[in-house]
C-alpha cells in the first residue's frame, strides 16, 4: 500500500491545522512559600511579584561571577594562571570587598556582624532600616537580611550569603592570604 505524494501532503496539512487548533489547561505551578509548599496563583500580591522576580540560577551562569577559576586538581579556588605567574592561591583581602545588610530587628544579624568584623576585608554595613539603605537593598536585589554581597577587584558581584554557614564555606573554599 503504496501512498501519492498527494495523499501526504494532505495528511501534513491536517497535522498542522491541528497543531495549530491545540487549547491545553492551564498549568497550576506549586513554589514553597513560607515553609510548605502552594498554588503560586492563590499567593498574596507581594509574595507573586517577589516569586517573578526570582532567577533561576545555572551553573553556566554562575561563571562570570567567579572569584577565580577552578582548580581541577583541588576543591580550592585559585586565581587565574593568566593574571598570575604562580600556581598558589593568592586572593587576598585587599582584591574583595563587602556590602552587607542589616536591620536592627533581624535576629540573625548579631553573629553575621560578628562574624564580618573578625575578617580583615574592607566593606560597608547598611541598614535597610533607613530610607537610603532600603533603596539600595532593593536596587542590588536583596530580599531579607543579613546579606552579604561580596565584590572582586573589578567590582563584579562574586558571592552572596545570608548567615555565618555560608560566609565559612564560602572563606573555607577560597583560599584568603593576609
Amino acid at each position: 500500500m503504496a501512498r501519492t505524494l498527494a495523499e501526504i501532503e494532505q495528511e501534513i496539512a491536517e497535522t498542522k491545522a491541528a497543531l495549530n487548533d491545540v487549547h491545553g489547561t492551564e498549568t497550576e505551578v506549586y513554589a514553597r512559600i513560607v515553609g510548605y509548599y502552594r498554588a503560586v496563583k492563590h499567593w498574596n500580591k507581594g509574595k507573586r511579584d517577589e516569586f517573578d522576580q526570582r532567577k533561576m540560577f545555572t551553573l553556566e551562569a554562575s561563571k562570570e561571577y567567579d572569584i577565580s577559576a577552578v582548580n581541577t586538581e583541588s576543591t580550592s579556588y585559585t586565581a587565574p594562571k593568566a593574571e598570575v605567574k604562580s600556581e598558589e592561591p593568592v586572593m587576598t583581602t585587599e582584591s574583595i570587598t563587602y556590602e552587607m545588610f542589616t536591620r536592627k530587628t533581624c535576629p540573625n544579624c548579631p553573629a553575621v556582624k560578628n562574624y564580618m568584623s573578625e575578617l580583615d576585608i574592607p566593606g560597608r554595613a547598611i541598614d535597610v532600616d533607613t530610607e537610603a539603605g532600603l533603596a539600595e537593598a532593593a536596587k542590588k536585589g536583596v530580599f531579607a537580611t543579613p546579606t552579604v554581597i561580596f565584590y572582586n577587584a573589578a567590582g563584579v558581584e562574586t558571592a552572596r550569603c545570608h548567615n555565618v554557614e555560608e560566609l565559612e564555606a564560602v572563606f573555607n573554599t577560597v583560599s584568603v592570604n593576609a
